[in-house]
């Protein structure tokens, strides 16, 4: 089942994103470590204007276990979206000019999918597809009409996975000194009738 994501859903959120974070390699999780990562998205995931907070995302559940989430954003909230994640480090004593992420990703006017993960026990049942059209809900609701996402170009898997899905390479960009393809498609009305959100 796909569904809208939740306050509860946030420790579960927290151990996908990392995942991603791992493979992005940010500075931050090498300075400070996975446990403190997770502390932070799990201390933000409260606040609907974060990146990862639970108002921005869909998740997969499957026998009452999330199999995987979605996270994004419309472009136009991309200055906002780390603030939250700004206050908790303060609440802790460190600075607030320590930031997870420092490049800009969002093209302007397009909904931008920051994250999509699907745990490893989940992997191969489709359930990255379903994500990947359930999106579209969360593009509507912030009136969007473009899907935007970044892939590396390392993970010719992942991009073979977003063709299929209708998106096409409009640029590309520098994201912690990894290169991506920035790619985009309209979104697709007719998900409305496929997923239970």
């Amino acid at each position: 089942m796909i569904r809208f994501a939740e306050k509860q859903d946030g420790p579960a959120i927290a151990e996908l994103v990392l995942v991603i974070l791992k493979d992005m390699e940010l500075p931050f999780l090498e300075k400070y470590g996975e446990t403190a990562a997770k502390e932070a998205i799990v201390a933000a995931y409260d606040d609907p204007t974060y990146r990862f907070g639970y108002e921005r995302g869909i998740v997969a559940e499957i026998d009452g276990k999330i199999a995987g989430a979605a996270f994004g954003y419309p472009a136009k909230d991309e200055p906002i979206i780390d603030r939250p994640l700004k206050n908790y480090l303060a609440s802790k004593g460190l600075s607030e000019d320590i930031e997870m992420f420092i490049d800009p990703e969002a093209f302007p006017n397009e909904w931008y999918l920051d994250s999509i993960a699907v745990g490893a026990e989940f992997r191969g049942q489709g359930i990255g597809s379903q994500l990947l059209e359930a999106v579209d809900l969360l593009a509507m609701r912030d009136e969007e009409e473009i899907v935007g996402l970044s892939v590396d170009r390392l993970n010719p898997g992942a991009k073979k996975l977003y063709l299929r899905e209708g998106f096409e390479v409009v640029g590309q960009h520098t994201i912690s000194g990894h290169l991506y393809d920035h790619m985009q498609r309209k979104i697709k009305t007719a998900v409305r009738e496929k997923v239970s959100c």
